[in-house]
């Protein structure tokens, strides 16, 4: 090829570059799942690493309320006395961002720094599972990447929701995150518009780092995973005792336990109580007689635990709700829900509904 040089620049000739072009042999590109080789952290690379054993011991985990300031960012007094709440219990885990915690509404810088303040904060005491879940995948390994570098003991990821894909899509997706650590699967198709195939979870479990699913589809599917040695805990509080006690199942993953997180603890730990099950069954129907986190959030700012803020598109339940949550209150007994003061109704004008935020 003939060129000229001036200083430190090649300049080429047209004709030359003609040549070239006609000459070069062409090849189709290949598709390919391209290795993470680039990651900067590797599962094994965490320091003080929490194993997937350790995480599938695991009876009550609470997927954990985040409360917020008038100005609609993190009250983390109110949130830290909520996490201790849960901890003297008897609560053994807390989801942090999940859909109770309202990840969804969240940055990823606020996401990544509560739960790295609820590690630093409450580590040693409660295993802490980050939410790092998304329906982009390169979103999911960073946000995954930065939980275990932050400490959190394991990762909960949800399927990818509205723009759906396929079987070998979703093997890929969860994949891509399983070698960082712990990681529990979480299937809700009424939440995602996907259920999550029990070949698709027969395949995750070849991983180590598999603990096991949140499994919302209902005790057959519960049954069918325990009964081939797949970890379950029940994404439903109205199945879960009979999730536990009947079909096999480790636990539960609870939104009722931000509430009453000790009879919370004694329909797992207890023994069969169908007793019990039946007492905490209008409250179960209370708090999903919405969307959640719509009812849990309500509930506990009549109870006192966290300020009546509300980020939007979440509003408090009506006036009539809130009189009925007062009565399941009394029936079950003020002594077994957290907080101190008295449950309250409260009027419309004492909520705040936060746009900005």
């Amino acid at each position: 090829m003939s060129s000229s040089i001036i200083g430190s620049c090649h300049f080429y000739s047209f004709d030359s570059i003609e040549t070239n072009r006609r000459t070069a042999r062409w090849r189709s590109p290949r598709a390919a799942v391209i290795p993470s080789f680039h990651l900067p952290m590797r599962s094994y690379e965490v320091k003080n690493r929490t194993f997937a054993d350790d995480i599938k011991s695991l009876r009550l985990v609470t997927a954990i309320k985040t409360p917020y300031l008038p100005d609609g960012r993190f009250d983390l007094e109110a949130y830290d006395a909520l996490v201790n709440l849960q901890i003297e219990n008897g609560v053994e885990g807390v989801i942090v961002g999940g859909t109770t915690g309202e990840g969804q509404l969240m940055s990823w810088d606020e996401h990544i720094m509560l739960i790295g303040h609820t590690i630093n904060c409450f580590g040693g005491s409660i295993k802490v599972i980050g939410n790092t879940g998304s329906n982009s995948t390169r979103e999911a390994i960073h946000a995954t990447e930065q939980g275990f570098a932050v400490g959190m003991h394991a990762a909960l990821h949800i399927n990818p929701y509205y723009g759906k894909t396929s079987i070998e899509g979703l093997i890929s997706h969860f994949d891509s995150v399983l070698p960082m650590g712990p990681t529990i699967i979480y299937n809700v198709p009424s939440r995602t518009g996907q259920d999550i195939p029990p070949r698709v979870m027969q395949t995750l479990a070849k991983s180590p780092n598999l603990a096991g699913v949140k499994e919302c589809v209902g005790n057959d599917r519960v049954e069918q995973y325990t009964s081939n040695g797949i970890v379950v805990w029940s994404g439903n509080d109205d199945e879960c005792h009979d999730s536990r006690w009947d079909h096999g199942a480790t636990g539960v993953i609870s939104v009722t336990s931000n509430l009453v997180p000790g009879l919370m603890r004694e329909l797992m730990f207890g023994g069969k109580n169908p007793a019990l099950n039946s007492k905490l069954m209008p409250l179960v129907k209370w708090l999903f007689h919405e969307p959640n986190p719509i009812a849990v959030n309500t509930a506990l700012a009549q109870l006192g635990v966290v300020r009546s803020v509300f980020r939007l598109p979440y509003v408090p339940l009506t006036k009539a709700k809130r009189e009925e949550f007062v009565k399941i209150v009394e029936e079950i007994g003020r002594e077994n829900f957290i907080g101190e003061r008295d449950v309250q109704v409260l009027d419309d004008n004492d909520f705040v509904l936060v746009g900005r935020y």
